[in-house]
């Protein structure tokens, strides 16, 4: 019998170099990182243990399975089974089965299982453990947009994938180095894979040179926005702070319209860079939509984000360069944006006139636009400070960092009930909630919500948080003075100031007060 390996929760079938390998599985894997392709045949790429478990052969316990290395096929199913989804492939050059190993090699793998944290080949040199976390010095989430119109035509399509390969090769893919998928653009797009399929360039690589040439018109800006839209989600692989980029690759110029499909990438965070290749001549710039395409599309027009190469041909050159770019972690402006990486506070009037149900009505209007916007450890924060004649911090910036727990705090602020001294509570607000972050790298936003005259000088405090930094808005409602709310407002104040008769007029100012702290955000950036 074999001697059996002890192996870890995510080595892979091709990870193993037998046709017929006794392998041990530790116990208690988890079970929702297993990455499994098929069902009773699995794809090569699929974890070993996982796939042990999805047939039956062992439970997370762990245990002694048998691996028989069997040719690659088309159509790995996904089948729920035991506690994990395995998920479908088109197509895979090498498969693998499960078995259950012998006793008697269970017995003896019993022996040797101390090893279980690492592979106990012992003839594998450390470089392959580098090779699988990649780049560390290379953060990034990339989207390779490739062109498969009729513009570029099945051969340059081969040029532009052997490109596209040597700079993923080049960036060092791996589990905690850049993640690259592929969309391939042409009458419709089409996302061939996601940043979550493949952490190694051997994967990778394979992935690329399978696809096949779709043709059809060049629609890039529908391309652009589709990838923007769906490409990065959580679900698919996107990675919490990594910056996320698009590297758009375009032969001549787009059939459509790149403008936007530009401004969605900027609001969902996302960094374009564009590669043109063959740019349009002289002769062919009447046929260009807008001339100015790659200004439109790129995440900011200083030069960094676009990238010409002349022809497909002799492009080695040209990959190192353009890795350069894509690993410049400092350079991707656009990751930031208004809903990751802003402080909103909410002062709320608290007095008598406001009433209980009122009171309600305002924290619904609080809540719903706190919901707008990323809330997270690294990403927005939102605090919130009740006042009268006192102040009182419901919380901080630091007291909750998901959005759920900030609006249940939200909906947890009891009403005070008392007189109305604005100014007083906006230094209060300006010092002890905006004070402990103002060297933060947030953008910070004041939205003041009250009820009526205040007894003190609004305008003093106003003016001394709008010098520290902080955008003030103002929401008046019922009684409040539209004086009152001029003078608490950051410029210009007409988009500054909100007012409404009755309370349930709140409800309606809440898209244009997102609007608002997204547009501030924005010319801030410029």
């Amino acid at each position: 019998s074999l001697a059996s390996t002890a192996i870890t929760c995510f080595t892979r079938g091709l990870d193993l170099r037998k046709g017929t390998e006794d392998v041990l599985c530790p116990a208690n894997c988890p079970l929702w990182q297993f990455y499994v392709f098929g069902d009773g045949v699995y794809a090569s790429l699929s974890s070993i243990c996982g796939a042990a478990i999805h047939r039956g052969v062992i439970t997370n316990a762990g245990g002694a399975v048998r691996v028989q290395t069997l040719p690659g096929q088309d159509n790995y199913p996904a089948v729920n089974a035991n506690g994990i989804q395995s998920q479908v492939l088109s197509r895979w050059a090498s498969s693998f089965s499960v078995t259950p190993a012998t006793k008697d090699t269970a017995l003896e793998a019993v022996g040797r299982s101390v090893s279980t944290a690492r592979p106990s080949t012992g003839k594998r040199p450390k470089k392959t453990l580098d090779k699988k976390t990649g780049n560390k010095d290379c953060k990034a989430d990339i989207a390779f947009l490739i062109d498969g119109s009729y513009n570029i035509g099945q051969r340059r399509f081969n040029l532009q994938k052997n490109f596209v390969g040597k700079v993923a090769v080049m960036l060092g893919i791996g589990t905690e180095g850049p993640h690259v998928g592929v969309v391939q653009a042409s009458e419709h797009p089409k996302i061939e894979f996601y940043l979550k399929n493949f952490t190694a360039a051997k994967e990778v690589l394979f992935a690329i040179k399978e696809l096949g040439f779709r043709g059809g018109n060049s629609n890039t800006g529908k391309a652009l926005k589709h990838t923007a839209q769906r490409f990065f989600s959580m679900e698919n692989g996107a990675r919490k702070g990594i910056p996320k980029i698009i590297v758009v690759f375009l032969d001549g110029w787009p059939s459509d319209d790149l403008e936007e499909a530009g401004i969605v990438a900027r609001e969902f965070g996302v960094n374009v860079f564009i590669v043109s290749v063959a740019k349009p001549t002289t002769e062919e710039l009447g046929m260009v939509q807008d001339i100015g395409f790659v200004d439109k599309a790129v995440c900011r027009t200083n030069g960094f984000f676009s990238y010409q190469m002349p022809t497909w041909f002799g492009t080695t050159k040209y990959v190192k360069p353009l890795v350069q770019k894509l690993c410049s972690h400092e350079q991707m402006f656009c990751s930031k944006t208004c809903y990751n990486s802003i402080n909103i506070a909410f002062l709320i009037d608290g007095s008598s006139s406001v009433g209980e149900s009122n009171f309600r009505l305002m924290l619904d209007f609080v809540s719903n636009v706190a919901k707008a916007f990323e809330i997270s450890d690294i990403g927005s924060k939102v605090a919130a400070v009740q006042f009268t004649y006192d102040q009182r911090t419901e919380f901080s910036f630091t007291d909750y960092t998901t959005k759920e727990k900030v609006l249940s705090a939200i909906r947890n602020i009891r009403y005070m009930s008392g007189g109305t001294a604005t100014g007083d509570a906006i230094s209060f607000t300006t010092r002890n909630v905006f004070g402990p972050v103002k060297d933060g790298p947030n953008k910070n936003f004041l939205i003041v919500l009250t009820d009526g005259q205040s007894y003190d000088d609004v305008r003093g405090p106003a003016a001394a948080a709008q010098k520290a930094g902080i955008t003030v808005f103002s929401v008046g409602v019922a009684w409040a003075p539209l004086d009152d709310l001029k003078d608490m407002a950051s410029e210009p104040r007409e988009s500054h100031t909100f007012f409404t008769r009755e309370f349930t007029g709140l409800e309606q100012m809440v898209p244009d007060i997102i609007r608002g702290i997204c547009k501030d955000f924005l010319d801030s950036k410029q």
